[in-house]
């Protein structure tokens, strides 16, 4: 039996009032084998308050004067299990709610890809963690083929030696060591440039070339996931003149999925 509660959705913008900003989603699960009274007898006189742990987040937040949101969600836990010391495990997980700087003072909100971060935590330390950057969309307008797939009497797709290529894209990994991290945005950055110079033969060839070189250049990393959905519009009209020139609209709603985990 796994008995948890917690928070979740909590928001959180820490600013120095001066020039700093870091906007973040936050949810806290507790788990602990003391928290069955309130399960099976109704008795909640070791139950903190969900409300509590909102409120105890956005204290302990203010303290925090890192910029990164792993470090924030590991001093949330390890707080939280010196506060409630009937608290066996706790799990914090977190999003970026991104901001682009415009000026010294001035920020303007991102709806972009973004940051993401779990750790579960126990007084030992850290028990695991994954590190993520979520909702990547990138779009290739030529270097992508898919031919030569298995055919058989349901089959209609024809082979393409050169297309447009549009992926959503998640990607998540695990470090070595929590304390010697890879900054989300250099592993975006990486995926993309891939993406740029590599020419794929298919979304499975392409996320695993992403994620060889990513273990190759980041030796931090100790594994790495890809969540793909292929979003590749559909063709609306051909020029005449030429063939390359065309216009495309949004697909129907089915859409291919990929996935893939590489360890070191």
């Amino acid at each position: 039996m796994t008995i948890s509660y917690g928070k979740e959705a909590v928001s959180v913008y820490r600013t120095d009032g001066v020039r700093s900003l870091l906007g973040a989603e936050v949810a806290i699960e507790v788990f602990g084998e003391n928290f069955m009274p309130a399960y099976s007898e109704g008795d909640n006189s070791l139950v903190v308050p969900t409300d509590t742990m909102k409120n105890f987040v956005h204290a302990n937040a203010l303290d925090y004067e890192g910029d990164d949101l792993e470090g924030l969600l590991a001093l949330l836990g390890e707080r939280f299990l010196s506060t409630y010391g009937h608290v066996e495990r706790v799990a914090v997980r977190g999003r970026e709610l991104p901001f682009a700087r415009e000026s010294d003072v001035l920020f303007r909100r991102l709806h972009d890809d973004h940051g993401a971060a779990e750790v579960t935590m126990d007084r030992s330390g850290i028990l695991d963690h994954r590190c993520g950057r979520l909702a990547i969309q990138l779009l290739k307008i030529t270097g992508n083929s898919f031919t030569r797939f298995a055919r058989d009497g349901y089959t209609t797709l024809p082979d393409t030696v050169d297309r447009p290529l549009f992926v959503h894209l998640d990607v998540w990994w695990r470090h070595t060591a929590f304390e010697r991290r890879v900054a989300s945005t250099r592993v975006r950055d990486s995926i993309a440039a891939t993406f740029d110079a590599f020419v794929s033969k298919s979304i499975q060839h392409l996320v695993h070339e992403m994620g060889r070189r990513l273990l190759t250049d980041h030796e931090q990393l100790a594994e790495i996931e890809f969540d793909a959905e292929n979003r590749l519009w559909d063709t609306a009209r051909v020029s005449e003149a030429d063939e390359r020139v065309k216009v495309y609209t949004d697909p129907r709603p089915p859409y291919g999925r990929i996935t893939l985990t590489l360890n070191r």
